[in-house]
């Protein structure tokens, strides 16, 4: 069986020159790297005691619902303004080139459910900051972060030295 790096496909100066760019699509369009993934990082996380798995759109909720389905958790998702149809709560954070808001069903998390969040990637964790303020703000307590890839080098790890993160790839660059 291939180790779960070799199911990334890494494309050169994208979208920009200098930057790698680590195609998620490439793990979730093979069945054994799917399966790899998401096993790989449920692993991750197996000690960790929590109720309730929440994702960002889109990627979020690939590697989340499965997550939640094998550990018989409820999946809470977490969208892009607009997308959700009942009450919300919202953030707005800063991006590297402009704005965006989140957010969440204002019942999704209950005071006191202890959250795993779970994504696709880890650059230099803004977005992971608003989902876990999100969160918090309706009296969640996020216990983790499980991604399936770490960019080190942009340093999102530091930027949330306050919570348990793990990652099943850890890229040293950008």
């Amino acid at each position: 069986m291939k180790k779960l790096e070799e199911y990334v496909v890494s494309i050169p100066d994208f979208p920009e020159e200098g930057i790698i760019f680590r195609d998620v699509t490439s793990v979730l369009q093979d069945a054994e790297g799917l399966q790899l993934a998401v096993d790989t990082m449920q692993e991750k996380v197996k000690d960790l005691d929590y109720d309730v798995v929440a994702g960002p759109e889109s990627r979020g909720f690939i590697f989340g619902t499965p997550i939640a389905y094998n550990n018989r958790k409820p999946f809470v998702l977490i969208r892009k303004a607009g997308k959700l149809p009942r009450e919300t709560v919202s953030v707005s954070y800063d991006l590297e080139y402009g704005k965006a808001t989140i957010e969440m069903h204002k019942d999704s998390i209950k005071p006191g459910q202890k959250v795993l969040i779970v994504d696709d990637l880890i650059a230099t964790g803004g977005t992971t900051q608003a989902m876990i303020q999100l969160i918090e703000e309706l009296g969640g307590q996020v216990v983790g972060i499980v991604v399936l890839m770490e960019l080190a080098g942009l340093k999102g790890r530091e930027r949330l030295s306050d919570y348990r993160l793990e990652s099943a790839i850890c890229y040293p660059g950008k």
